[in-house]
């Protein structure tokens, strides 16, 4: 069965960019991802505040553990503007809809 692929993207950023970039996130994970059940089912965008809120989640994560995927923008300084996870729907449903 299909799981749910989470995209979490800066709502410091404008629409156009939060779309691309979390284009990007999904694209890291087809090319760098852990396939696990995901299987182009479900796909959830996310919003978070902030790079740092980004960095926070991953740890987050990380330590639950869940596998992530970043996209660092090059034209920002290779700051981290999404990822990609796939995680339990209970661990991100605080977090609003792009």
């Amino acid at each position: 069965m299909a799981k749910k692929l989470y995209v979490l993207v800066r709502k410091d950023l404008s629409k156009s960019q939060q779309a691309v970039q979390a284009g990007h996130a999904v694209a890291e994970y087809l090319l760098h991802g852990p396939f696990t059940s995901w299987g182009n089912g479900t796909l959830v965008y996310l919003l978070v505040h902030d790079e740092q809120e980004l960095k926070d989640w991953i740890d987050k994560l990380r330590a639950m553990p869940y596998n992530v995927i970043m996209f660092k923008e090059p034209d920002k300084n290779n700051e981290i503007t999404a990822i990609a996870t796939e995680c339990d729907e209970k661990v991100v449903r605080k977090l609003r809809l792009l």
